[in-house]
């Protein structure tokens, strides 16, 4: 059975740091690219940052050196260190995991942001 479980969003202040992992199993995890999304209220889901099986990464442009995707392969999950906060970074924040015909999605986890 695929699980995705996303963990550690949870309020933050303006500038401020939180770290969210995703937990995998049921799946050959080290061959998917695996990808952090998000969905602010009444917009659509949009990718975050995403990372391959050899580890290279990608990240949207609002959060370039802000945000860190990394995956630890021998513990099934893949992390985003999202530094420097700010309010237009609410959002339910969404676990992916993409091979050729097969297509994951964690429940989410609500990071909000705000004073």
């Amino acid at each position: 059975q695929v699980q995705l479980v996303e963990s550690g969003g949870g309020l933050a202040q303006p500038g401020g740091s939180l770290k969210l992992s995703c937990a995998a199993s049921g799946f050959t995890f080290r061959i998917y690219r695996m990808s952090w999304y998000c969905q602010a209220p009444g917009k659509e889901r949009e990718l975050v940052a995403s990372i391959s099986p050899g580890g290279n990464t990608n990240y949207a442009d609002s959060i370039k050196g802000r945000f860190t995707m990394s995956r630890d392969n021998a513990k099934n999950t893949v992390y985003l260190q999202m530094n420097s906060l700010k309010p237009e970074d609410t959002a339910l924040y969404y676990c992916n995991a993409r091979q050729i015909r097969e297509d994951y999605w964690g429940r989410g986890t609500q990071v909000t942001v705000s004073s």
